[in-house]
């Protein structure tokens, strides 16, 4: 029987190395996308002719609460049952925390937070019995963030949901977990200016960012170890080691 995976932002960076990994075990693909249609159907398209999987893309802008019924229609209309979910998509803010508007913190909030918590309300009854849901947390839900107030609470409340989560999974025999990657190489950080990027690589002790597709062995093991259970995976190479 087809195993299959729903992965937000599944199309580009984190996610799509999640993607890869999914792909490769034989996972049938629904992966959702903000923006970039073009870029989204390509990826699908890389997928399908890599690994031979049913790979699809679906736009739902995780800031936007209608992409919950988008998601849970797409699922329901075509009777898809899921293995896996992967709550990847997720915002941020960099705005002072002396300029930050009301506005952009609910915005980053209800990304991180309120979309996947709810998303996941939806589609409990899609999850096959002994599925695995993971969630990418961060480094920065653990350290202080100097950069992002909304995004370093937000991960921090991410961690938490996970481990809450574990309760209210276990009669459903769900798994829940999350990897939290220290500072990887995707479009958010490809563009830190190179000062920047400096100081961080000497705080890190293995001296550099993280690729993606390293992090796709973690999401691999986590939903392949069926024992692995409310746990928060760390991978930052060791960072503010040295």
């Amino acid at each position: 029987m087809s195993k299959y995976a729903l992965i937000t932002g599944g199309t580009k960076g984190i996610g799509y190395s999640a993607a890869k990994s999914l792909g490769e075990m034989g996972y049938n693909l629904l992966l959702t996308y903000g923006a970039d249609t073009i870029a989204a159907q390509k990826a699908c398209a890389d997928l399908r002719h890599e690994h031979k999987v049913d790979a699809t893309s679906l736009q739902a802008d995780c800031s936007d609460k209608k992409a919950i019924d988008i998601i849970d229609r797409h699922i329901n209309d075509r009777g898809i049952r899921l293995d896996v979910i992967v709550f990847n998509a997720g915002l941020t803010c960099r705005d002072y925390f002396e300029e930050m508007k009301y506005e952009d913190w609910e915005r980053v909030f209800f990304a991180n937070v309120h979309y996947p918590t709810f998303l996941l309300q939806r589609l409990l009854g899609n999850i096959n019995n002994g599925g695995s849901v993971l969630f990418t947390g961060s480094l920065m839900g653990i350290l202080p963030h100097a950069a992002s107030l909304s995004y370093g609470v937000t991960k921090a409340a991410v961690h938490a949901l996970v481990k809450n989560l574990v309760k209210f999974m276990a009669p459903y025999n769900i798994r829940i977990n999350a990897v939290a990657p220290g500072f990887v190489n995707t479009e958010w950080q490809k563009n830190k200016p190179a000062e920047i990027r400096k100081n961080i690589e000497n705080k890190i002790a293995l001296g550099r960012f993280c690729d993606p597709d390293e992090l796709a062995g973690i999401y691999k093991l986590l939903v392949e170890n069926s024992y692995i259970n409310g746990e928060i995976i760390i991978a930052d190479g060791g960072y503010s080691y040295k």
